[in-house]
């Protein structure tokens, strides 16, 4: 049995959390609803939750400063959250958990049944990646948190070279000859580095264009990376790739 508080402003919120639980999640005991920050720091020391469903935007100390204020997060960990374009990108960053509201029965149980399955608590990266990008929203994420078959992998930014799709996987490559497949598809990589200078130039292919040493004509051309690698162009991308390497990739 899962040890869980609630922290969410919002009373029906917490209160349907709480049926949804009960209902289709019974390996989950709710200890305590909490209203803001504050409430829910005093219910993890009392309680010594497995887990905590925490709300972005709350009263008096909000779910981030909450996790600032804790330090150290020996608990498993899902927010709980409206739609919000800069939080949302800083979860995702972060590859911590998250419900959007309304909430979604299916998407529950999925949720609590990663934290049985996987039963590992955020590691200390993960925090620092998304509390960095709560508080500087308008800064490029230096690093992602990506999940592979061992686990957890943070990856710097900038030592990506390309990106291969590969189904649901995509395979990274990155400097110093390095390889990593990553449990997610090259949608979702595309998205979490459209910040920064990535282009998709095939439908397999994401590629970073700092990364590039050269552009080679054809019907669409190709590109060597700084990797030696070649990586062709989709003639419908060749234009937009074209305009970016003479404006200076942004």
């Amino acid at each position: 049995m899962l040890k869980a508080i609630i922290a969410d402003d919002e009373a029906h919120c917490s209160k349907t959390l709480k049926e949804m639980l009960k209902r289709y999640c019974p390996e989950v005991n709710v200890l305590a609803s909490c209203a803001n920050g504050i409430e829910a720091l005093q219910a993890i020391q009392q309680y010594d939750p497995d887990l905590v469903f925490l709300d972005v935007e709350m009263p008096k100390m909000n779910g981030f400063e909450m996790l600032e204020q804790l330090g150290a997060v020996n608990f498993h960990l899902i927010f709980v959250t409206s739609y919000d374009a800069y939080a949302l990108k800083a979860i995702r960053f972060s590859a911590i958990d998250y419900l959007l509201k309304p909430l979604d029965r299916v998407e529950l149980e999925a949720a609590v049944q990663k934290v049985v399955k996987r039963m590992q608590t955020p590691l200390p990266e993960q925090l620092r990646i998304i509390l960095e990008k709560m508080q500087n929203p308008a800064a490029a994420s230096t690093k992602i948190a990506l999940p592979t078959m061992e686990g957890l992998q943070m990856i710097s930014v900038e030592s990506i070279i390309s990106c291969e799709a590969d189904d649901n996987y995509t395979t990274l490559t990155l400097k110093n000859n390095k390889k990593i497949v990553v449990s997610c598809t090259l949608k979702v990589i595309e998205e979490l580095l459209e910040e920064h200078p990535f282009i998709r130039v095939h439908r397999s292919f994401l590629v970073n264009l700092d990364e590039v040493e050269k552009y080679v004509k054809g019907d669409g051309g190709y590109l060597v990376m700084s990797d030696g690698a070649h990586i062709f162009i989709s003639r419908n991308k060749k234009d937009e790739l074209l305009k970016r390497l003479i404006s200076g990739k942004e």
